[in-house]
């Protein structure tokens, strides 16, 4: 699909001590290829409204349909998903099923650190031809210097509807600075956000409206009828494996795409396979972690509540029915985790390195950063035994500031015992990230067996 844009209606070695046994890159055989399923996953899904398009159309295969927040669902049996904005929440309600029966829920985001495109972008100087963009979450800026850029996110139209737009072209450029006007950029590159990060896209002088008919012109409506929008930028190199022996893969938004995905296959396993013993099976893909996710479709906002409410009235149960669904119901928030990086041991808990390809990663934080607890640990590292995956275990170094998960906010809004877990990978919040091979298919057959309980 490159140049067109659409429409939608919405390291270390084997001999190093504490090192994995890396083992094949399928569980099994009939599942096919997870990995390079991910990787056309990851570039069908420059922004988080493709995310969930690509997400949605995953489930729709197993068989499941879309039901809207606006209907009601006095009949939500058999595998279903909602979809608000850059997020989804899907599920596998079978008939039979106790009203307060618990839920088992995989939790994950959409979006990744990118650049955005300001509401009046049109700007340039000194003979150029610019778009004014917005850092959005905490961005590795200087990843996106020298890269073929294209464009991608949601149009608002005057007559109320929504359309998808993906240009897969290059159309942008953050040119760096030469290194012989800035003889100490290897000491420390330092960028202004406001003054050093605007992308260039031709030449000439700025032309108000430029970006606006642009993408009218795309989508073959006329300008005036282009209302708003939500874009962002994305690279344009593609998804693929890496190494010497197809050991790694690197690609854009692994933080927290592979994790998406994990968690869509896995749901679509537990749809085409047995009905689960007395749990309902539930996915949460949310949008806005990277910038805290208070939003409504944000892991604060109301919908997973909201959905997980109306199925148990659904049932014929009750307010006290949902809260007891609630107490009975477990978390996983799948989040990226992070590798040991061979050049820079120092940055990291010595007594708790992860490797790529050594399965997923529980991440646990004193101080609550990460949800897990001891009952949380051993839970997922059961789960890992039954479906004959490794599990490996996170603690980020006591020096230095620790990230976090919509697991700790997931936890608290709804009370559930959650624990949070990944895959693990390198250059976490760069425009080009780095993972292992073997991993997607570990986490998936994870939350497949966590899912199907």
């Amino acid at each position: 699909m490159a140049g067109m844009a659409h429409a939608s209606s919405t390291g270390a070695g084997p001999s190093e001590a504490g090192s994995p046994d890396r083992g094949t890159t399928e569980l099994d055989g009939s599942r096919g290829d997870v990995t390079g399923r991910l990787l056309e996953f990851i570039d069908a899904s420059p922004s988080p409204f493709h995310a969930i398009e690509s997400a949605t159309a995953i489930l729709q295969s197993a068989g499941a349909k879309e039901v809207s927040r606006l209907d009601r669902w006095d009949d939500s049996t058999g595998a279903r998903f909602v979809v608000r904005d850059g997020a989804m929440v899907a599920w596998y309600h079978t008939e039979g099923k106790d009203p307060a029966s618990p839920f088992r829920l995989v939790g994950a985001h959409t979006d990744s650190p990118n650049l955005r495109i300001k509401p009046r972008p049109d700007t340039g100087q000194a003979g150029y031809r610019q778009l004014g963009v917005e850092v959005y979450g905490g961005a590795l800026v200087n990843s996106w210097l020298d890269r073929d850029l294209g464009l991608s996110g949601r149009l608002s139209l005057v007559d109320g509807t929504t359309r998808l737009v993906r240009i897969d072209r290059p159309l942008l450029r953050v040119a760096q600075l030469a290194i012989h006007l800035d003889r100490q950029v290897d000491e420390g590159l330092v960028l202004d956000r406001q003054r050093h990060i605007t992308p260039i896209w031709g030449l000439g002088a700025p032309r108000p409206g430029e970006l606006r008919d642009f993408l009218a012109a795309e989508l073959d409506v006329e300008a005036p009828a282009v209302a708003a929008w939500d874009l962002m930028c994305h690279d344009l190199t593609p998804a693929r494996r890496l190494g010497a022996d197809d050991e790694l893969y690197a690609a854009p938004r692994i933080d927290n795409l592979a994790s998406c995905h994990a968690a869509t296959e896995a749901l679509a396993r537990v749809i085409s396979g047995e009905e689960p013993d007395a749990v309902v099976p539930l996915i949460c893909l949310f949008d806005h972690e990277e910038v805290g996710s208070v939003s409504p479709s944000g892991a604060v906002g109301p919908l997973l509540g909201e959905v997980i409410e109306r199925l148990v009235l659904a049932r014929g149960g009750d307010r006290e029915d949902v809260l007891r669904a609630l107490a009975g119901s477990w978390l996983v928030s799948a989040d990226g985790a992070h590798a040991a990086h061979p050049n820079y041991l120092d940055r990291y808990e010595p007594d708790h390195h992860v490797f790529l390809n050594g399965g997923p990663v529980i991440k646990s934080n004193a101080n609550g950063r990460y949800a897990s607890d001891a009952p949380g640990v051993a839970m997922f590292r059961a789960v890992c035994e039954s479906a004959g995956v490794p599990a490996q275990q996170y603690v980020h170094r006591s020096n230095l500031a620790c990230g976090s998960t919509i697991g700790p906010l997931s936890a608290a809004k709804l009370g559930v015992a959650t624990v949070d877990v990944g895959s693990a990978q390198l250059s976490m919040h760069s425009a080009r990230e780095l993972g292992g091979a073997a991993d997607p298919p570990l986490l998936t057959a994870a939350l497949a067996a966590f899912l199907g309980k």
